[in-house]
């Protein structure tokens, strides 16, 4: 088991003073299997009133409005989670079984339907086929596809924008964990399995003196449905492990970005995000 603190700030900066915004955060992890949630709060400025909501896919949702004249707006949610593995326990349901669930489900037709942001092109199909041609079970072929593309891909900042989709970061091998989630998800969904993103916080040193605040960022991996849901890091090429909080999941990065809103006022606006992670023991 670990526990990790969190730090996240993020919000935006306006050239010219927005009159009002109204926005909504998910920026705070829950307690679920896996992890334990022993304080979660969200500070932001100018101060606002918030109210909070599960959305559909059962993330935790903070609504906010300013009303006051602002130049910037800053959100910073802290959390403490202790995390530990999730044993893949379970049996692997079959092909058959599968296709069968899936029309009876919801949340399974919602996660087998490609979005824009996951719609793949002819290669990612054919990487669909090819590894369903190997006749392995489910879980094997979901885990032999996020490989595949975490190992094609290159991770690269700035190559790609928050709304790149996959067609645009296949082609080039390319981009951050956002990217390479959305691909996986693609080809995924092309072999049959019904996948969802999963959006959270990943500590990227493993061997950091306990105490000491690390530079992160937000990070991004899948989940796929093969009897009951289990996890992979394709950008990593790892298990999900006790280094991953988990914030949320939904059909694709736009179901669970950290920060939007809309607001009043001239000019456009700059995006600023950083993130620390530390840990406890």
């Amino acid at each position: 088991m670990s526990r990790l603190r969190i730090s996240h700030r993020t919000g935006f900066r306006y050239p010219e003073p927005a009159t009002a915004s109204y926005n909504e955060a998910r920026m705070l992890p829950h307690s679920q299997e896996g992890q334990f949630v022993l304080q979660a709060a969200l500070a932001i400025t100018p101060a606002a009133t918030q109210h909070s909501y599960s959305d559909h896919w059962g993330t935790r949702v903070s609504t906010f409005e300013v009303l006051s004249p602002h130049r910037v707006l800053e959100v910073t949610a802290t959390s403490m989670v202790d995390v530990r593995p999730v044993a893949a326990a379970g049996e692997v349901i079959t092909w058959q079984e599968l296709a069968t669930r899936i029309p009876r489900s919801l949340a399974l037709a919602e996660l087998i339907a490609q979005t824009p942001a996951t719609d793949p092109d002819e290669e990612m199909r054919a990487l669909a086929d090819r590894i369903r041609a190997d006749r392995l079970d489910v879980d094997e072929t979901a885990r032999a596809i996020c490989r595949a593309v975490g190992e094609a891909m290159e991770y690269r900042s700035g190559v790609t924008g928050v709304h790149s989709v996959a067609r645009d970061a296949w082609p080039t091998r390319s981009g951050v964990c956002q990217d390479i989630a959305h691909i996986a998800l693609g080809v995924l969904r092309a072999a049959g399995i019904p996948a969802r993103y999963v959006s959270g916080y990943l500590h990227p040193d493993p061997t950091a003196v306990i105490g000491d605040a690390v530079v992160g960022e937000s990070h991004a991996w899948v989940e796929w449905f093969s009897g009951r849901w289990r996890g992979y890091d394709p950008t990593n090429l790892v298990e999900i492990g006790e280094s991953h909080v988990r914030v949320g999941h939904g059909r694709e990065y736009a179901d669970v970005a950290p920060l939007r809103g809309v607001y009043a006022g001239a000019g456009g606006s700059e995006l600023f995000v950083s993130v620390e992670l530390t840990r406890l023991e």
